[in-house]
């Protein structure tokens, strides 16, 4: 590195040495050398705000790059450029000083799948700028079937640079399989994480995945697949906590969020969803599982054209809670069961046994939805004989039918109360009293 470069750098080291050796005799003494000290503070601070490129300057020099095509990538979309790809996150995440793993812009990547493998030696960013696209043939994916591209144990992590990832789904969908078709990008146990302006597109099955992730923040992502594909979920929240999902447009052929098991502090925000199944809390308690989702917002949403819209779904012969969840300022444009709590929940080919047992939903606050519904019932609370939905709140609905029909609740063992207009509300007779809105307290 020439001298030049280091000049910003050792003028910045001469500039704090002089400020720790004037520091001590103008706080604590009175002499000459104070006199014009507000005016050597004031150099300082033009010297470390105003002058921004010896700050650049240390970045750059704290930072490398680790490029896929310094490797070997040739990033034409044909040749398997896997090899090349886990080179450079050996290099990167071997780095003692801050990496980036760079994907070229304009380029198209094959790969097979890859477990991008922590924890690294200092914090990471993925710079995405080009397009990773998965590899089609079904012998790449023995080794473990599930996951494409995985990312494990890395903390202090930003994936970004609006590029794509592209799962070349198509080739999954007319083979669907819910059990065993692969993920497209999968972060498994990473804390400190953030994850934006990037397409994930055409997924195998779930488009991303946060699994045991702890203070996430996702924003500004499109994810999308055609309306028909298979259970490609877009966003899947699985046993995180601390999650912030905003201004991302997503559309998909299956749920546009899903929230499941373990999932604690999950907040949504300017979210587009359509095509799709809807924002979903679930499923939980399958195959008599336990299951606990809690402190859940999903504030502000544009769902459009999606066969539900926001969705808690349980199996019969699960136990645990799903407690402390909202809905709010959402509109819905052409949706199908535009509200809806299914605690009979039974995606299977043969009728679901009838259980005793149950996940408890309680203290679910539905505030300013408005809209139109495709059907004629646009509330549903279908729960529990046995854990009835409790503490339950609907403020402010106004859902109409497309067609300008009649319009109905169907509520089932649901303890609610109304607050301001709601339209529709539930038959009286459905409906179990609680005592009145401070039932329910949430943020």
């Amino acid at each position: 590195m020439s001298s030049q470069r280091y000049f910003p750098f050792l003028s910045f080291l001469l500039v704090l040495v002089l400020f720790c050796v004037s520091w001590y005799p103008c706080t604590s003494h009175e002499s000459g050398l104070c006199r014009p000290y507000s005016q050597y503070m004031k150099t300082i601070k033009d010297f470390m705000f105003q002058d921004s490129y010896v700050f650049a300057d240390l970045a750059l020099i704290a930072t490398k790059t680790f490029d896929v095509d310094s490797y070997g990538a040739k990033g034409d979309g044909k040749k398997d450029d896997t090899k090349a790809f886990k080179k450079a996150w050996k290099a990167a995440c071997s780095s003692t000083t801050e990496a980036i793993f760079s994907v070229a812009k304009n380029k198209k990547y094959l790969v097979t799948p890859i477990k991008f493998k922590g924890p690294c030696k200092s914090s990471l960013t993925m710079e995405v700028s080009g397009t990773i696209l998965a590899s089609k043939q079904e012998s790449k994916y023995k080794k473990d079937e599930r996951h494409w591209l995985r990312v494990d144990h890395v903390d202090n992590l930003m994936i970004r640079g609006g590029g794509v990832i592209d799962g070349n789904g198509d080739f999954w969908w007319s083979n669907s399989c819910k059990v065993n078709k692969t993920l497209a990008l999968t972060l498994y146990k990473c804390k400190t994480l953030m994850v934006n302006d990037l397409t994930i597109q055409n997924a195998q099955q779930i488009h991303i995945s946060f699994d045991n992730c702890e203070n996430v923040r996702a924003s500004n992502l499109q994810v999308t697949a055609p309306g028909d594909s298979p259970n490609t979920d877009g966003i899947h929240v699985t046993h995180t906590k601390n999650i912030t999902i905003s201004n991302s447009v997503i559309g998909t052929g299956d749920d546009c969020i899903s929230i499941v098991s373990e999932s604690k502090n999950v907040q949504a925000t300017g979210i587009t969803c359509g095509p799709g199944h809807g924002i979903s809390i679930g499923s939980l308690g399958s195959k008599n599982s336990e299951a606990h989702v809690s402190n859940v917002i999903i504030d502000g949403a544009q769902l459009t054209g999606t066969t539900n819209g926001v969705r808690i779904k349980t199996w019969q012969g699960g136990s645990g809670n799903a407690s402390q969840i909202t809905f709010r300022n959402i509109k819905m444009k052409n949706v199908s069961n535009p509200i809806i709590i299914d605690q009979n929940y039974c995606d299977q080919a043969k009728s679901c046994k009838e259980q005793d047992s149950a996940v408890e939903i309680k203290n679910v606050t539905y505030q300013n939805i408005t809209g139109t519904s495709m059907d004629k019932d646009t509330v549903t609370f279908d729960c529990s004989k046995n854990h009835p939905c409790q503490g339950v709140v609907l403020r402010e609905i106004n859902l109409t039918r497309k067609d300008g029909g009649d319009t109905m609740a169907v509520c089932n063992n649901v303890k609610l109360t109304y607050v301001g207009k709601v339209y529709p509300m539930c038959p009286k007779d459905t409906i179990q009293k609680q005592q009145a809105i401070g039932a329910y307290s949430y943020r």
